[in-house]
């Protein structure tokens, strides 16, 4: 019975103890595959393709014969061309699926993995791919899709700052037709627009064997009609060579021209090796290229890749991202397996038809990859060096520190001019140097080494010339009856001359860009324009814009973009003056007469002060009344000499003394020296002293014809429009004020500065009286622009 009981019990336990066992037993026993399968889509006869290829295979052979990751398992990887088509990159990628394939390496073609990423996203298997570099293939449209290559945004930036460097502004954009091109121009757009910079013509073209030589001529005649001189192709190898090829034969690469090419060109130029005829057609063009640290590593696998290849074929970046690309699914699938994660996989129902099967497409093998999101996120967490350099992402999923080399075609080659970073901008220093330091990306501290441009000059092109088929601009001009010093038009000619051409000629000079335009007149040239009526023309599209002596006053302003003030040009006032003559009586000039009064009583007032002082205690202000009153003069009088001989004995008389003399030492100073300058400088004496007498009499003002003072003096100031007269030329000014508002004349004129100082270097016997009473200035004009 005990041992009934016994075994009754120890039965129980085991019985509660099997779903445990079997659970261990279970996780004990997940094998871990000998083979796991990728795949590979590309472009097989392709730049890219070529060395992707050699180099997925050098790296599937590193990782199997390296025992420290996969250990038993090994790599296979399948390989398929997508041709560049859409269409056989997806037939390829469904294909995959039936042999199980826990990852896609590729697509090569951007085209092509907008489209693959469908499918991996549906089957859960991530892609990564090497070379797609459209920037739109967004992280969170297609989760799946890992780029392990630089996005195109990075470049794009690179290529604005070289423009922004060099103080280029406006650039031509040609690209290929399709999402690799168009986005990344798109890219460029917005990349120079936070520069102030901008496309001002883009263009696509055919991709694939069907380039038209004849389109590409067109195109780039038109382009060579256009102002801008800075060219930014951005295009497959074979397109992207015949651009250079037409343009070497239309003239188009040679001195005034610049040249930037995308990655492209120096994909090819890194693997392979041109004929000198086609290296022709490129001298001058600045190269982007993706950068690469200088390792010990990676110079240790070039060497192993020039005697695998006996040197017929060159490494460049993107077959190190292959090769980086392979390594990283193997460290992502070693680490998959080592959380224990299974590879299986669920059939994909969603397109099988009522009977459970694929609906005649065979679309039965297609099946979901059940830990493919593990997977993924063991990519995504990736952190080592590869031959390229860092294998991290952000978390943009973007591969950290992205930078690129800027070379330039010399000769039967390439030459280094320096390099862009995300981190510190253009460089001299390499990347790995910098990254030491803090980030510094001020204006000062971005360099490149001297470029030879395209025919073979050191000088930087300008960048822009005058367009033959460019709009423009009509610069009204006012035709003035008078001070045609400031503007006038040649006789015979549509071109003006004077001061106010001068000053635009020399800004429109200094731009980066060019600015077509043509002058425009305004005016009949027997009286001057009215101004308001002249700047209103560009409100209303008749004129783009205006030049001349133009005020910059508040009522324009608000309808009217100016300039910044070339000249300054308040309203002064302009008055006749006459000369004082000295004469004889000239010494009594420097006082006033109640001066005079006032310094006589005070003599008079300190003599009486110190005899009431004195006269009880000093024998010498004693006396018969008439001898004190004589003393009481002569001891007052005799202090303005400093002569006086009496004597005083009281305190007070001596105190009253004291500050007198300072009093008369003062006066004495004065007059001195108001009497020098009344003899020595001519004096001048005008009725008018300034704006406010004017204003307080009710004499006739004088005005310039068109100008705005009119208005200002009579809605600013408050002065009668009947009290105005309009003046047409400086002889009418000196007339009016000869004549003066007795006889029919002005008793002063208000005009703008330099107006009165051009009139005033004739006449002198008129002057500036007051002070300037607006600040303002000329300017140039056009509409107003708001945002």
């Amino acid at each position: 019975m005990n041992l009934f009981m016994f075994l009754c019990h120890h039965l129980v336990v085991l019985v509660l103890m099997l779903p445990y066992l079997g659970g261990v037993y279970s996780n004990s026993t997940v094998s871990i595959p000998s083979i796991v399968n990728i795949g590979a889509i590309f472009t097989f006869d392709s730049s890219i393709g070529k060395v992707s290829k050699l180099a997925m295979e050098q790296a599937v052979q590193d990782v199997n014969s390296n025992s420290s990751i996969l250990h038993s398992t090994q790599l296979v990887l399948h390989m398929k061309s997508s041709n560049c088509s859409g269409f056989d990159g997806m037939i390829q990628a469904l294909r995959f699926m039936e042999t199980d394939a826990v990852a896609i390496l590729g697509p090569q073609s951007s085209v092509v993995s907008h489209i693959v990423s469908h499918v991996a996203n549906e089957l859960r298997v991530p892609m990564l791919s090497f070379a797609a570099t459209d920037p739109t293939l967004s992280s969170l449209q297609f989760p799946f899709f890992v780029r392990t290559t630089l996005s195109d945004s990075y470049q794009m930036t690179a290529v604005a700052e070289i423009i922004d460097y060099y103080g280029w502004k406006e650039v031509i954009a040609i690209y290929v037709d399709d999402d690799y091109g168009r986005n990344g121009v798109s890219a460029l757009e917005d990349a120079l627009a936070a520069r102030r910079c901008r496309i001002s013509y883009k263009v696509g073209i055919k991709s694939g064997a069907d380039v038209d030589r004849n389109e590409i001529t067109n195109v780039l005649v038109n382009m060579a009609l256009m102002q801008s001189r800075v060219i930014v192709v951005h295009a497959h190898s074979n397109s992207g060579f015949m651009i250079f090829k037409v343009a070497h034969y239309l003239g188009m690469m040679q001195e005034g021209y610049v040249w930037i090419a995308t990655d492209w060109l120096s994909t090819v130029l890194d693997s392979v090796s041109l004929p000198l005829e086609k290296m022709d057609t490129l001298q001058g063009a600045l190269v982007l290229r993706q950068h690469t640290p200088d390792t010990d590593r990676k110079k240790a696998f070039f060497s192993r890749w020039n005697k695998l290849t006996h040197g017929s074929l060159g490494l460049h970046s993107y077959g190190l991202h292959a090769y980086d690309s392979v390594w990283l699914v193997a460290q992502a699938i070693d680490k998959f397996f080592s959380q224990g994660g299974v590879i299986s996989w669920t059939n994909y129902t969603s397109l099988h038809d009522g009977k459970g099967k694929g609906g005649g497409l065979n679309l039965d093998a297609m099946s979901i990859f059940d830990n493919g999101t593990l997977l993924l996120e063991n990519i995504l967490r990736s952190d080592f060096v590869g031959l390229s350099g860092p294998m991290k992402f952000d978390s943009d999923k973007s591969l950290v520190r992205p930078a690129y080399d800027i070379v330039n075609v010399v000769g039967n080659g390439v030459r280094r001019i320096g390099y862009w970073s995300n981190y510190s901008g253009l460089s001299i220093v390499s990347p790995e140097t910098l990254y030491a330091s803090p980030p510094n990306r001020s204006s000062a501290n971005q360099h490149l080494h001297s470029v030879i441009w395209p025919g073979e000059t050191l000088s930087k092109p300008r960048g822009w010339v005058f367009p033959s088929n460019g709009k423009q601009l009509r610069i009204g001009v006012p035709i003035r009856a008078s001070y045609r010093e400031f503007v006038s038009p040649v006789k015979g000619t549509d071109m003006f001359k004077g001061f106010c051409i001068d000053v635009f000629v020399a800004a429109v000079n200094l731009l980066p860009y060019a600015v077509p335009y043509r002058f425009v007149p305004f005016g009949d040239g027997l009286k001057n324009p009215s101004y308001t009526e002249f700047v209103n023309l560009i409100t209303t599209g008749y004129f783009d814009g205006a030049i001349g002596d133009i005020a910059i006053v508040t009522n324009r302003t608000r309808i009217l973009d100016f300039t910044q003030p070339y000249a300054a040009s308040g309203l002064v006032v302009v008055a006749p003056f006459k000369k004082i003559n000295s004469g004889g009586w000239a010494f009594l000039q420097p006082f006033t007469p109640l001066m005079w009064i006032v310094t006589a009583c005070s003599f008079f007032f300190v003599g009486i002060v110190v005899w009431i002082l004195e006269h009880r205690i000093n024998d010498e202000f004693r006396g018969s009344p008439k001898q004190q009153l004589i003393t009481i003069l002569w001891f007052s009088l005799s202090t303005l000499f400093f002569s006086h001989r009496e004597n005083t004995m009281s305190t007070l008389g001596r105190g009253v003394i004291l500050i007198w003399l300072f009093v008369v030492l003062i006066i004495n100073s004065s007059y001195t020296a108001s009497l020098t300058s009344i003899l020595t400088v001519q004096q001048l004496s005008s009725p008018i002293s300034g704006l406010d007498s004017l204003k307080a009499s009710d004499e006739p003002i004088g005005f310039q014809v068109g100008s705005y003072a009119e208005r200002y003096l009579t809605e600013d100031i408050g002065i009668s429009k009947s009290r105005l007269v309009a003046l047409g030329s400086p002889e009418a000014y000196a007339k009016a004020l000869q004549l003066g508002p007795s006889k029919g004349g002005v008793a002063a004129i208000i005009d703008e500065r330099p107006y009165v100082e051009i009139f005033l270097s004739t006449q002198c016997t008129f002057r500036i009286v007051g002070q300037e009473f607006t600040r303002s200035g000329w300017g140039f004009v056009s509409i107003l622009t708001t945002f």
